[in-house]
């Protein structure tokens, strides 16, 4: 059986042209740019809450990676290097190969290096460190909305929650309406490009991991202020559109979390700059609402009839 040392060798150690020292050492050495600051975050996938344990592992290595990118994305930075800790109950080879295929096709796309970790046996785990860099004093924060800002969404809600409606027998789809809403699910697609020049005209952001609801709801509460947003602006999947008067459906839209998508705010005037941004960036973005002065979040109909609101995003302690 392979030591922990060969599987390290022979599936995750690769040049780190990012770093001054990679993988190999007690610790990576890392030269962070002159007139940046280091944004960091860590997210962790657990079997049997995030994802089902016999998902592919060329699936999961690309989630386990993206879902870090969204938050520096959400953030306005750029990916520089990452960590992966893993605990495994087997050291299998194939799944580990396919895995790792998964992992690095992600990061070279986004020029990331991965420069340390760990490895143990237990119960299937994946977590990730991701580190970035956004110029100082300019990193978006989720304390920054103001009152009269119009708030945006990038792409599209609700498909990913669809597909694990869909995987735990609550809704059935055809064949192709699964492939689409899984693709979602299993690998979500990173808007670093979106955030990092989000910078210039944003007052807030977040990734929308836990549902828009409850997600917008923290962008909210850290600045102090309430937001209408209206129902019928929302980017709904077009596997969804059709049945989003069904609660289950409409409950994707609004609290399935697994988007990945960024919600963020800014000023109406700089529509016009959002609307550049986002064509530069190729990722579609739909205004859905307006920050307000008082508190809490109403959802309006497409007459500004405030509708009821039972939604909850995800809680990883439900």
């Amino acid at each position: 059986m392979a030591s922990e040392f060969d599987l390290i060798a022979r599936h995750f150690t690769r040049p780190a042209p990012n770093a001054v020292l990679g993988v190999g050492d007690d610790a990576a050495l890392l030269a962070p740019t002159p007139g940046a600051e280091l944004v960091v975050s860590s997210d962790m996938l657990v079997a049997g809450r995030h994802f089902f344990v016999e998902d592919d592992p060329q699936a999961l290595g690309h989630k386990a990676l993206a879902v870090n990118l969204s938050d520096l994305a959400a953030m306005g930075a750029v990916p520089r290097w990452a960590t992966l800790a893993l605990a495994l109950p087997e050291p299998d080879e194939a799944w580990l190969a396919a895995f790792s295929r998964g992992f690095f096709a992600l990061a070279e796309r986004f020029n990331v290096s991965l420069v340390g970790g760990d490895t143990t046996r237990g119960p299937l785990n994946l977590c990730v460190t991701i580190l970035g860099e956004a110029p100082a004093g300019r990193a978006l924060r989720r304390g920054g909305a103001r009152v009269g800002d119009e708030i945006w969404v990038s792409g599209e809600l609700g498909a990913a929650a669809l597909a694990l409606q869909h995987l735990s027998g609550r809704v059935s789809l055809d064949p192709v309406d699964a492939g689409l809403c899984r693709g979602r699910l299993h690998r979500p697609e990173p808007r670093i490009g979106l955030g990092s020049m989000l910078c210039c005209v944003a007052h807030a952001a977040i990734d929308l991991s836990d549902g828009l609801l409850a997600d917008l709801g923290h962008v909210l509460a850290a600045s102090g202020v309430g937001a209408e947003v209206e129902f019928g602006r929302l980017p709904a999947h077009p596997v969804l559109v059709p049945r989003l008067d069904e609660p289950l459906f409409r409950t994707c839209v609004l609290a399935g979390g697994d988007d990945y998508e960024l919600c963020f705010t800014a000023p109406p005037e700089r529509e016009r700059a959002i609307h550049a941004i986002a064509q530069s960036a190729g990722v579609p973005v739909c205004r859905i609402g307006r920050v307000t002065v008082a508190p809490g979040l109403r959802l309006l109909d497409s007459d500004g009839r405030e509708m009821p609101v039972t939604e909850r995003g995800f809680d990883h302690f439900a």
